[in-house]
């Protein structure tokens, strides 16, 4: 994978995303009947990582769209060959990732951006639900957590999997909702870090399946 700069103004929009982010709320608004809550909350203001269940390929769409800052996801790097495609990626904060030699350079990449102030996005199951529910967390981005000293921000999403999910080959009319969780502290995530790393699995996946159950109760009672 080539190497790529990690961006100097991380709380900041590019007009390109500002435009998707226009152009979207219309779209998802009639498609998703689309909701967010829980984001007007969070304002901090260095780096954060944020936890997020896997739906649906439009699952960085949805957590994005809301907020005021920018998140760097990772994409498939044969994605950014696409014309077009590939431009928009570059210019949306995302990070390109080999699946096949995957590992330390986006981790490091990831790790700078952190410790740069970046908001990262990430989805520890890897792959998106099959049936909507959250799977096994991977514990590959615990050593993020180790060395960038961020909070965490769990975010859970409802229905993406009905309106574009892993065994769908074309769009469906559904009703989406994103809510975004109270932050764990860094300080709060190195203090469980200390009981071992699988009390700090727990620890989100609990918050994780909280805003998820949550984001499950809104959609089912619009």
């Amino acid at each position: 994978m080539a190497d790529f700069p990690t961006e100097t103004q991380p709380e900041r929009r590019n007009w390109v995303w500002s435009t998707i982010q226009l152009v979207l709320r219309l779209v998802f608004a009639l498609w998703l009947r689309y909701r967010a809550r829980g984001h007007e909350h969070i304002a901090h203001r260095g780096g954060m990582l944020l936890i997020i269940n896997h739906q649906s390929f439009l699952d960085p769409l949805l957590v994005g769209l809301p907020l005021r800052r920018p998140v760097s996801f990772v994409a498939r790097e044969n994605l950014f060959r696409v014309p077009f495609v590939g431009w928009v990626l570059r210019n949306t904060y995302v990070l390109p990732i080999n699946r096949e030699s995957a590992g330390t350079a986006v981790l490091r990449e990831m790790i700078a951006r952190l410790k740069a102030g970046f908001w990262v996005g990430i989805f520890p199951e890897g792959t998106r639900s099959p049936d909507g529910k959250l799977g096994e967390i991977k514990p590959g981005f615990l050593a993020m957590l180790r060395r960038a000293n961020v909070p965490v921000c769990p975010v859970g999403i409802a229905g993406a999997d009905r309106a574009l999910g892993r065994f769908h080959k074309l769009p469906h009319f559904s009703t989406v909702r994103v809510v975004f969780g109270e932050p764990i502290s860094a300080e709060q995530v190195a203090e469980t870090l200390k009981l071992g790393e699988a009390a700090l699995l727990d620890l989100i996946r609990t918050r994780l399946e909280e805003c998820m159950a949550q984001a499950s109760d809104w959609r089912d009672h619009r």
